[in-house]
This record gives structure tokens, C-alpha cells and sequence, in this order.
């Protein structure tokens, strides 16, 4: 067997090519997809402490779940996917793990980036990008501009980002430059992501349940859904259980 071979039957194993994602879990028939879900991805730090591991590999533990869920939800027709990497609150981390997460935050881009578009992935971040490395935010602009034509799934990346800062930054702009008869719909233009369609679905892993100060604007009316599943174990699998329940309920917005 050659190192080749070696190697591919090894992801496949793994569960890290395409091919072997696939296999174990086709998209589901579903009466209703949600056209945009977010995901706050938690339990990567618990993931690593119960296999006396350090962070960082829980980390990239992570980072291996997020590229199989961003190919699974391409596949079941999901237009928008956001999801959490790193909040305005996990700068009180320990310092040794906030830069870990800073150099894994460019080796992920460096690495995935080219893969996710020929994919035809566009890429966005929403945060407060003033605050992060000169390094960091010239990749994320060039990752940006690379895939800003790609049309199958959008990304959004919440980096630096804080649900309670966004209003915030939002109101102050809002303020200073909206007319006296502007509404909900113009305060929106102001939010990181004006385009970013409202999310039907959240969901949680890790078995918590709360939103953690995420999207608070745009989940006004999101169903949410929480896994007992730490974010390195979430496989397509989970993700087709969540969009199947999703489908059995009714969103009434306040109504009957």
C-alpha cells in the first residue's frame, strides 16, 4: 500500500474527506429546509479536558466539525449558515488559549479557504473586526474578496462578536443617520450583517441552553434547538435530526 493510499483511506476513517461525510449521511427529505440557521459551537475546551487533552486540540477538534457541517448544510439547500467562533467575552480567556485561537483562526483560513471556494462557499465575518491582529484582518479581507461571487451557501463567521456590542454600534450609527420615521427595517442596515437573512433555527451543542449574547436582534423569533453533543462530536447526522424537527413545528411570529 503506498503513502497515498495510506493516507486516504485514513481520512476516509477519520471522516474527513468529502466522500466519506457523504456516505455517512445523505440530506433528508425534508417538507420545509430553513433558508438561514446559526450555531453557537460549544464544548470544544470539555471535549479536550475528557481525553487529557489540551484546549488547542479541542480547538482543531472543532475546526474539523465546522468544515463537515458547512458541507452537509450546502447540501440540504441552507442559504445562510452563522456561527460562533469567538466573542467579545473570550478575550478574558487564558492568554496562552486566546493566541492559540488567533494563529488556529489564520491556519484555518490559509488552509480551508481555497477548498471553500472552489466549493462556491462565500465567506463573511461580523464582529467588531477594529480590535483584531493587522495579520488576522488582512486574510479575512482577502478570504472576503475571493469568494464574494460564490452563490451555493453563504458563511458568516461571527469573529470578535457580541450580540449586545452589535446593537450598540448599530444604535450609534442608527442615531446620527437615520431619518425621524425610520423603523425596525433601517435599524437593520446597520447590523454587522445587513444582508444576513434572520435565522429560522439556533442551534446549541454541549447540552446548554441559552444564546450566549448571540444574534440577539436577528433570533427575535428563531426556533432553537440544543444538542447534548459537544461541538467536535456534531456530525451531519445531528445537523439532519435538528432541520427534521424543525420542519414539525409551526412558527406563528406572535399570531395563532
Amino acid at each position: 500500500m503506498t503513502l497515498r493510499t495510506r493516507w486516504r483511506s485514513a481520512r476516509h476513517v477519520l471522516g474527513l474527506g468529502r466522500q466519506a461525510d457523504e456516505q455517512a449521511s445523505a440530506p433528508p427529505r425534508l417538507s420545509e429546509v430553513p433558508s438561514s440557521v446559526a450555531i453557537i459551537m460549544d464544548g470544544n475546551g470539555r471535549w479536550a479536558k475528557g481525553r487529557r487533552l489540551p484546549v488547542a486540540a479541542g480547538h482543531r477538534a472543532g475546526a474539523r466539525a465546522l468544515k463537515r457541517v458547512v458541507r452537509a448544510a450546502g447540501d440540504t439547500g441552507i442559504r445562510d449558515l452563522t456561527v460562533f467562533s469567538f466573542s467579545t467575552e473570550n478575550w478574558n480567556r487564558p492568554a496562552e488559549e486566546v493566541d492559540d485561537l488567533m494563529g488556529l483562526f489564520c491556519e484555518l483560513i490559509d488552509r480551508e479557504v481555497p477548498e471553500l471556494h472552489a466549493e462556491r462557499v462565500q465567506m463573511r465575518f461580523i464582529g467588531r473586526r477594529e480590535e483584531l491582529d493587522d495579520v488576522l484582518l488582512e486574510k479575512i479581507v482577502a478570504a472576503e474578496a475571493l469568494t464574494a461571487e460564490n452563490g451555493r451557501l453563504r458563511l458568516f463567521i461571527a469573529m470578535n462578536y457580541g450580540g449586545r456590542a452589535e446593537i450598540i454600534d448599530a444604535a450609534r450609527r442608527f442615531g446620527l443617520e437615520a431619518g425621524a420615521d425610520a423603523g425596525e427595517a433601517e435599524f437593520a442596515q446597520y447590523l454587522y450583517g445587513p444582508d444576513l437573512r434572520d435565522p429560522e433555527l439556533v442551534i446549541r451543542t454541549s447540552g446548554e441552553q441559552r444564546l450566549s449574547n448571540f444574534l440577539l436582534w436577528q433570533s427575535a423569533y428563531a426556533e432553537l434547538h440544543f444538542s447534548p453533543k459537544l461541538w467536535p462530536d456534531f456530525r451531519p447526522e445531528d445537523l439532519h435530526e435538528a432541520l427534521a424537527q424543525y420542519a414539525q413545528r409551526h412558527r406563528r411570529f406572535g399570531g395563532r
